[in-house]
């Protein structure tokens, strides 16, 4: 988030769209009328029409009882479809007397073994789990004598997972004396590594992993549903008997849990395999919500919305954090979000508003709007989601909406190519605060540059980066970071010079400040470098010297605010409505 002091010369933001809207016509106000309509017709026919009766001879039902014992096998076969129930060395475990749907130890059962794999399988090979479940007494093997075919009941589930081999590190030391740049590595080649993310690099190389866990649940379910319109989540999971209509217990294969650098990768080199495995019952609510956690995440990424390994460590939160500090995290973090909303709302209404630039400082405007844009570029060099770019690239168009409302921008067609053209507003340039600012930002801009140069230095030196250009924007990238609190330093500085403080938009201050407050939080109960906790509280610093300022220096009067009112135009009114008052009374006393 912006730092609160960043308020001074614009927070950040990504909107506009109060204003969009109340820009739309009257068409787009009567389509989204008849959109309204149609929903709301929908969803009452749905609620309020007649249901038709079904009939009893029309639903199916569960085959098996509540209580009822099972019996389980699980095989394991390099085959994806198993019929070798005569293969002991296959048969990996075996449970009796399991009751089906009852919660409690007796119902879930583990265990825990070593799997040696085959050669076939060192080399991308394939494994899988075949589970079959048989009333207590019947045989799972449809060739056995006993064998019932309402008894019993299976699935197959792939041990081994394949995803596609990381991409080689791209990153080297752009100083050292490699191979390449002994052969005289030019200009256009190093071009070339900056767009060799979006060349073909031939076919893409796949790896088998190791799944270590295999949990087996059977949902307790026992819904009798139509024959012929089952639920859309639910009917790919039913296994229906044929004969009769009814289906079988469903098995649930739980991988939610399963992260994937839980994964074990095959090679030649491993020769032992650890196996865990469970089997228990599974409520039909924690079921349904654990598909539709894992559909919401795989849409995301096909939008683009959620990039490869989000889900994993968003389940890793819930796994392995508190639940009391998982609550009060969820608590402060929307908090964060109203707060970051309110204080965004203030800046655009204050930008919007403000009719004179007296006392506030235009370099800051336009430095924030550089941030921004670097902060943009580097995103987009790097493998980010599109709502984070969206969010930023919004923020860009923001932060140069506000250099227009600080200065003049015009286009100047005079040369061949037009160019755009700032010039300062009478109110910033006709008074001190322009010459405070260019004196603070002389100052400052020296030390910020000293440190952009000996970081970028320190980094070309001793750290790894995919081309120069990568350098170039990493580099100021955490210039940004590390040192873009000296960016807030010249309102500070104009503040000290002009000894007034009425001229900030304190609403929108104090929202950040609130936000800053909840970064500190954060600060202490989430694992970060100490450099970036350092960076979290600098912004307090600089929020408390402006709440100093505000304590020392007494509210000037005569000095414009937001709305582009001073309270000179306050007295001129009083003064004169005093006047036209006493005319009227001497007009009355001489009548």
């Amino acid at each position: 988030m912006a730092p609160p002091a960043a308020a001074a010369g614009g927070g950040e933001g990504g909107g506009g769209q109060p204003q969009r809207q109340q820009q739309a016509g009257g068409f787009g106000q009567t389509i989204t009328g008849i959109i309204r309509v149609a929903v709301f017709w929908y969803f009452a026919s749905k609620f309020f029409a007649p249901k038709r009766p079904t009939e009893p001879s029309q639903l199916m039902s569960n085959l098996f009882q509540r209580g009822e014992y099972l019996d389980m096998w699980l095989y394991l076969s390099e085959c994806e479809k198993f019929n070798d129930f005569g293969n002991d060395g296959a048969l990996v475990w075996h449970e009796t007397n399991i009751p089906y749907a009852v919660w409690g130890k007796e119902s879930t059962r583990t265990l825990s073994l070593n799997y040696h794999p085959t050669e076939a399988l060192k080399h991308n090979g394939s494994l899988y789990a075949h589970v079959f479940f048989a009333r207590s007494g019947y045989p799972p093997d449809p060739n056995d004598p006993e064998y019932q075919p309402l008894a019993a009941f299976g699935k197959t589930h792939p041990v081994v997972v394949y995803y596609p081999k990381s991409k080689a590190d791209r990153r080297r030391s752009l100083l050292s004396q490699s191979k390449d740049s002994e052969e005289g590595e030019s200009l256009a080649q190093v071009a070339d590594d900056h767009q060799g993310d979006s060349k073909d690099e031939g076919p893409v190389e796949w790896v088998s992993y190791w799944k270590p866990n295999i949990t087996i649940n059977l949902v307790d379910d026992f819904t009798k549903y139509p024959s012929s319109a089952a639920p859309p989540n639910i009917a790919p999971y039913l296994n229906v008997e044929p004969s009769t209509g009814n289906y079988f217990p469903t098995i649930f294969f739980n991988e939610f849990w399963l992260l994937k650098d839980k994964l074990t990768p095959l090679n030649e080199t491993v020769t032992e395999l650890p196996l865990n495995l469970e089997v228990g019952p599974i409520s039909m609510t924690k079921w349904q919500l654990f598909l539709q956690i894992d559909q919401s995440f795989q849409i995301h990424r096909s939008y683009g919305s959620m990039i490869e390994g989000e889900a994993d460590e968003l389940k890793r939160v819930f796994l392995e954090g508190n639940p009391y500090l998982l609550a009060i995290t969820m608590v402060v973090s929307l908090l964060h979000s109203v707060f970051d909303f309110l204080a965004f709302k203030n800046d655009i209404q204050f930008w919007n508003k403000n009719k004179s630039m007296e006392g506030l400082s235009a370099k800051s405007v336009i430095v924030s709007f550089i941030c921004q844009l670097i902060v943009f570029l580097y995103l987009l060099d790097n493998d980010t989601s599109w709502m984070i770019l969206a969010s930023s690239g919004v923020g860009c168009c923001i932060e140069f909406w506000k250099i227009g409302k600080a200065m003049h921008i015009e286009v100047d067609r005079s040369g061949r190519i037009p160019m755009l053209r700032f010039r300062d507003r009478e109110s910033y340039a006709g008074n001190k605060t322009k010459e405070y600012d260019d004196l603070a930002m002389k100052y400052l801009s020296g030390v910020l540059f000293f440190l952009v140069i000996c970081s970028s230095i320190y980094s070309l030196m001793y750290e790894r980066h995919k081309s120069w250009y990568s350098w170039i924007l990493s580099s100021l990238t955490s210039c940004v970071y590390m040192f873009g609190f000296i960016m807030m330093c010249p309102q500070l500085f104009i503040n000290y010079k002009l000894k007034s403080v009425a001229h900030l938009p304190w609403r929108q201050m104090t929202y950040k400040f609130l936000n800053t407050i909840i970064d500190d939080l954060f600060a202490f109960v989430i694992k970060m470098p100490t450099l970036h906790r350092l960076s979290v509280f600098r912004d307090d610093v600089i929020f408390l010297i402006y709440v100093y300022q505000r304590w020392i220096y007494p509210v000037d009067k005569t000095r414009v605010n937001e709305f582009g009112f001073g309270g000179e135009d306050e007295k001129v009114s009083d003064v004169t409505e005093t006047a036209v008052t006493a005319t009227n009374e001497e007009e009355k006393k001489t009548n």
